[in-house]
């Protein structure tokens, strides 16, 4: 076992394990539990706002994945995934202070709270509550399988073994801390991915004999590893242009990320986060996929994509180093799991149980339940992880489409067109989920584009044609 690499991840677990047992006091009052497990009590700072937002969204799929990507197709992913950069601000500048104002006026805790104030529909909340619950156990487990991998090429032990270690570590302290615990320690491991992921960067341009020498290796290997379009030419203009629509513009929809648009505390934090999360999220990305195609000139031959981050920070940096770097992505992966843990727990507790089971159940009943199904949720995405795929990036992205397909016209058609309604919301979601299931599934890249693309269109069109023709049903 490698001890010295293994010392700096321990002591970041125990850190936010610490953080959890102090964002738990928050939760005494019975009247407050819902409010602070899920939201942190609405108060959340510019930098805390900012960084979890980065930290959430920066998951496995990231830094586990994305290199691995980068790896295999050369500077034409970097580029791809460069168009992530606006998805703080226009997260941020879409939802914003109107996305505030009325969740605190609807008294929401979730984004399913949302949709069902906005459209007065059992309907709606029930497809958004299963849309939440199906796509995101794709995504929870794809941030599961990052953070064995980390820990299995780490560590030197099996994979079974790193999975149990990451899972165990990740529900103690986001069962006793909820949201706050969840944000408290997304602001930590946010500057550890952006100091990490520098650190790492450097060194494997040292260890590649710079840059030039770098780019000379991979032109040698294969052209394409230094253009556009991908070591085999599918990164097409078309797709890449497209891919924005997935990573950038929809990411609002992602209801992981919208209920952070809920959780600040003025309108100060929110215009700081936004800067802040902009610079950050754009220097943290492009550093990790840099990192993922320079390895391919230091580590050639690399079989397992998600093992290049941890395999080349092990090759380029002492071992004790190493581990202080790779807790970045470790942080980023615990902070994503948390936070959809917790948008699974409150779509079951919240947006379903007290809804339509048991609006009358006790406080204790209510915090009982939360703690209990988080980790029960835990345990199924365990058993999930258990025999994973090479590149986990591909189940986090069809959650990230499956979710933007069903969510991103109700939200924002509901927050700015008054004449949206619940009959145009259920038909919106229906064509989108249903169009994007069959687009993945059968026409991956229709008309040259990314999957997702159309069934946004079309379920755009169908918003407004439904909600318009069903006006006087209201």
């Amino acid at each position: 076992m490698n001890w010295q690499a293994m010392i700096p991840l321990i002591c970041l677990l125990v850190v936010i394990f610490l953080v959890g047992v102090w964002a738990g006091k928050y939760m005494k009052s019975p009247n407050t539990f819902l409010q602070e497990y899920f939201l942190g009590g609405r108060n959340l700072g510019g930098f805390v706002l900012a960084m979890t937002m980065t930290a959430t969204y920066g998951s496995a799929s990231s830094f586990i994945g994305g290199p691995g990507v980068a790896y295999n197709h050369g500077l034409g992913w970097v580029l791809l995934a460069m168009t992530q950069v606006a998805t703080g601000y226009f997260v941020l500048m879409i939802l914003g202070k109107k996305f505030a104002i009325v969740t605190r006026k609807y008294n929401a805790v979730t984004l399913v709270d949302f949709l069902k104030e906005r459209y007065q529909s059992k309907w709606v909340v029930l497809l958004s509550a299963f849309s939440i619950i199906i796509f995101l156990f794709s995504a929870m487990a794809a941030q599961w399988i990052g953070g064995a991998r980390l820990i299995e090429s780490l560590v030197g032990i099996s994979y079974t073994s790193a999975l149990f270690i990451f899972a165990l570590s990740v529900l103690i302290y986001v069962t006793i801390g909820g949201f706050r615990a969840v944000a408290l320690t997304d602001a930590v491991q946010g500057t550890i991915m952006f100091f990490g992921t520098l650190i790492l960067l450097i060194a494997t341009i040292i260890a590649g004999g710079g840059i030039s020498n770098i780019v000379t290796d991979l032109s040698t290997e294969n052209p394409n590893l230094i253009t556009p379009f991908g070591s085999d030419g599918s990164l097409t203009p078309a797709y890449v242009s497209s891919f924005w629509i997935l990573v950038g513009v929809g990411v609002v929809a992602l209801p992981q990320i919208a209920v952070r648009a809920m959780s600040y505390k003025s309108s100060r934090s929110m215009h700081r986060a936004l800067i802040i999360g902009t610079i950050v999220v754009g220097f943290i990305m492009l550093n990790m996929h840099l990192i993922g195609v320079f390895a391919r000139a230091v580590l050639p031959g690399i079989e397992i994509g998600d093992k290049v981050m941890p395999l080349i920070a092990l090759e380029v940096l002492p071992n004790w180093l190493a581990g202080v770097v790779l807790a970045a992505p470790m942080a980023a992966i615990m902070s994503t799991v948390d936070s959809l843990l917790l948008l699974v727990s409150s779509a079951i507790v919240k947006d379903l149980y007290l809804n339509y089971v048991k609006p009358d159940a006790s406080h204790q009943r209510i915090k009982q339940m939360s703690i209990g199904i988080t980790a029960v949720l835990g345990v199924i995405i365990f058993l999930m992880a258990l025999n994973p795929p090479e590149l986990i990036i591909w189940l986090n992205l069809f959650a990230f489409g499956g979710l933007e397909a069903a969510f991103i016209w109700p939200v924002i058609m509901g927050l700015y067109w008054k004449n949206g309604n619940k009959y145009g919301a259920l038909a919106s979601m229906i064509a989108g989920i249903g169009l994007y299931v069959l687009s993945d599934s059968f026409f991956p890249q229709p008309f040259g584009m990314h999957s997702v693309v159309l069934p946004i269109v079309v379920s755009f069109f169908v918003y407004v044609a439904v909600s318009l023709s069903t006006r006087r049903m209201i």
